[in-house]
């Protein structure tokens, strides 16, 4: 960064104005961001986030899952149809 060489005091408090103005306007973005994650902190949120990412894990899966099971569940039935 190059050292900037002022003429007057007045561009000094200039500079030092729009950097007190920056500063000011960063705290807030981040105070606000804060209260947003907060808020998006619940539990509520926290319990539907783990349903929707599991629902999401099972609906791919599902078919799976059933090509898998579907097997014994159908030899138990006619088992249990037979009396075994």
């Amino acid at each position: 960064m190059e050292v900037k060489k002022y003429a007057s005091y007045a561009e000094i408090e200039r500079d030092l104005e729009i950097l007190k103005l920056e500063k000011e306007i960063n705290y807030h973005k981040l105070v606000l961001s804060f209260q947003k994650t907060k808020e998006s902190i619940t539990p509520q949120n926290i319990v539907g986030g783990l349903f929707s990412s599991y629902k999401d894990y099972f609906s791919i899966s599902y078919p799976k899952i059933l090509q898998a099971i579907l097997p014994f569940i159908i030899n138990w039935f006619i088992n249990k149809k037979r009396g075994n």
